[in-house]
């Protein structure tokens, strides 16, 4: 699958990523021309900070964590949230990094909800397999993202859809003006 072109026809632009070229590219809701991985990224935080919008689905692989992380700080920012970046990229890294471990899917959905005093983010991955928070010891290499998200997020939790499942944590938030 060729990754998004210019729509000048002229050279293709394409992430650092080939599989999340290949699943925007098949993704019906982009037309897949674009004339930089920005203005694809744009497009995303756009339909992120839809609160209309169901989610935002992205490839699982190599990137996956960072390219959701700054769709999170751009859509905080946007909403006057950016204080409460730091944290927020945090927990959806460790998110991600699940679902990219461990649902086995080609691609995985990053919801942010905002209400009133909360910010709810959801990572939805197609594995109905729900994560158990485990109390690692101090020699372990892995383990602690699930803690971290206790400790950080205000509440967590995880729902079990028709299809997957979404793990979420909430933050209690204050708008900056």
């Amino acid at each position: 699958m060729e990754p998004p072109v210019r729509q000048s026809g002229a050279a293709p632009v394409a992430s650092a990523d080939p599989a999340f070229d290949a699943a925007l590219a098949a993704d019906d809701a982009f037309p897949g021309r674009y004339d930089s991985v920005a203005a694809m990224e744009l497009t995303l935080r756009d339909r992120l900070i839809d609160q209309a919008s169901d989610e935002v689905r992205l490839a699982a692989g190599p990137g996956s964590s960072s390219r959701a992380r700054r769709l999170t700080m751009s859509a905080l920012e946007s909403w006057g949230l950016g204080g409460h970046g730091e944290v927020a990229v945090q927990l959806v890294a460790e998110l991600v990094a699940n679902a990219v471990r461990h649902a086995g899917g080609r691609t995985f959905g990053l919801r942010l909800i905002r209400r009133q005093g909360c910010l709810r983010v959801e990572v939805r991955d197609p594995s109905r397999a729900l994560p158990c928070l485990i109390l690692g010891d101090v020699d372990d290499e892995g383990g602690r993202g699930l803690q971290l998200v206790n400790h950080l997020s205000q509440r967590w939790g995880a729902d079990l859809m028709s299809h997957g499942k979404s793990v979420w944590f909430e933050l209690r938030v204050r708008e900056t003006g």
